[in-house]
């Protein structure tokens, strides 16, 4: 039960704080030990597609595998001082795990920007979030790209690492973080990464595949808890779920386009070159700033709800091992 209770009290004062800017954090030590990594893993192997697919994969099970003993020892050595100090640093990565308040405060300051300032600050606060190039996008494509973020980052960001947490403790949210860390830093399918990133980009994909499909369930509950079209979320999630070069991402972003009766996705910018994405979703209706505010009540409400479940799961599983 103490693991439970770690990630009570690391959702919410997830929900009270978020991540201080003055607060050291575990995602900033993994990038900076991804790009130590990065730097001698490359040239320590052959300059070819297989050479630089072995490094990545030596990168891809290094830094999980790491962040997971690592984490693991501190809390054990804590623990031999005094079980206080072990559940209060659990507790502490716990909270810096999750991203709910962190997100919706991102995604608010786009819509502020869109409703109350100009068009180039709007883009430059919906850049902080997002991946795609912004500096051509219309008031209502950083509005669309918001609330994509919102909805991808609802799995990636708030219940993927609930799910491990609630399964393995913080350790294991840990682990799952270093692996979205990864992705998000060399999982792209460019000329520098197209290699080297994809064992990353594929450990990605398998640690998100049940959560991504969870999440997509609790946004169409959500839905339904929060007044949008939860049978519409239902219908185009299961119209559109595959619409996504990625495995996880559509899973997500459909349930939102449904419950909200907007189309997301589409043609986006990386790195100057577009893609032809598909969309997600049907146009019923121009997407708005008050969108982004009503994906971020959704995003709480199935933050919630999946606290609720799996923490109630994980109770039950413990009161049947006594």
């Amino acid at each position: 039960m103490e693991i439970l209770a770690a990630a009570l009290v690391g959702f919410a004062v997830d929900l009270l704080l978020g991540d201080p800017a003055w607060m050291p954090h575990p995602v900033v030590c993994m990038g900076k030990a991804i790009s130590f990594l990065e730097k001698r893993l490359r040239p320590a192997f052959p300059n070819t597609p297989r050479g630089q697919i072995a490094a990545g994969a030596v990168l891809a099970a290094a830094l999980p595998l790491g962040t997971l003993a690592l984490s693991l020892a501190a809390l054990f050595a804590l623990g031999l001082v005094h079980p206080a100090l072990r559940f209060a640093l659990e507790a502490l990565w716990c909270w810096q795990a999750l991203a709910a308040k962190c997100l919706r405060d991102e995604s608010r300051n786009v819509c502020r920007a869109l409703t109350g300032a100009t068009l180039p600050e709007a883009r430059a606060a919906v850049a902080r979030i997002v991946g795609r190039d912004t500096d051509s996008l219309s008031a209502e494509g950083v509005a669309r790209a918001a609330v994509e973020t919102v909805a991808e980052n609802f799995s990636d960001g708030e219940i993927a690492p609930l799910f491990y947490m609630l399964l393995g403790g913080a350790p294991l949210a840990l682990c799952y973080k270093a692996i979205n860390t990864m992705d998000s830093m060399v999982g792209y399918k460019n000329e520098r990464y197209l290699y080297f990133g994809r064992a990353a980009a594929r450990l990605d994909d398998a640690a998100n595949w049940l959560p991504a499909r969870l999440s997509a369930l609790l946004l169409i509950a959500a839905a339904a808890c929060t007044g949008q079209d939860a049978r519409g979320a239902f219908r185009i999630w299961r119209r559109d779920r595959r619409n996504h070069s990625s495995p996880n991402s559509a899973q997500t972003e459909s349930a939102m386009a449904g419950a909200l009766g907007v189309r997301l996705a589409g043609p986006a910018s990386y790195f100057g070159t577009l893609h032809d994405k598909p969309y997600i979703g049907d146009d019923r209706r121009p997407i708005s700033p008050a969108d982004i505010c009503t994906a971020n009540r959704m995003l709480y409400v199935g933050s919630a709800l999946a606290l609720l479940a799996l923490g109630a799961l994980r109770a039950g599983i413990a009161l049947l091992c006594i």
